[in-house]
């Protein structure tokens, strides 16, 4: 976007840009509140959060400013499944991406076997889950 046009009406960065950056994101109430509830309480806990909805109610703009905020906490691993869809064995090898375990089909019990390793691995060496 033309940088005059930025200036005009006092932006700094391009409003329609993918690479805003989280910090000049406004989240309204409700989802500042679903960020809290994860840093605060399913992290410590540990387990899963899932965010639905239609296209264009901000998934993505809450899951970039979630990942900001949580990547500051110590020994946490924030993984991304970006193919919600597929099916369970895909499942498992995004999962060992995201662990850095190699997964092969052609061995699925040894590669989950030690996907459930690291994991545990994982929770036993930090305070969250």
């Amino acid at each position: 976007m033309n940088h005059q046009i930025l200036s005009l009406y006092g932006l700094k960065w391009n409003p329609f840009s993918q690479e805003i950056p989280t910090r000049a994101l406004y989240l309204p109430p409700r989802m500042a509140d679903f960020c809290w509830r994860i840093e605060n309480g399913l992290v410590q806990e540990g387990g899963f959060a899932m965010v639905h909805g239609d296209p264009g109610t901000g998934k993505s703009v809450l899951l970039r400013h979630l990942a900001g905020r949580l990547e500051n906490l110590p020994d946490l691993i924030v993984g991304t499944i970006s193919h919600p869809q597929s099916q369970l064995g895909d499942f498992y090898r995004e999962m060992g991406d995201i662990f850095g375990v190699t997964l092969a089909p052609s061995n699925r019990w040894g590669g989950f076997k030690a996907l459930r390793e690291r994991w545990l691995t994982h929770l036993d060496s930090c305070r969250q889950r």
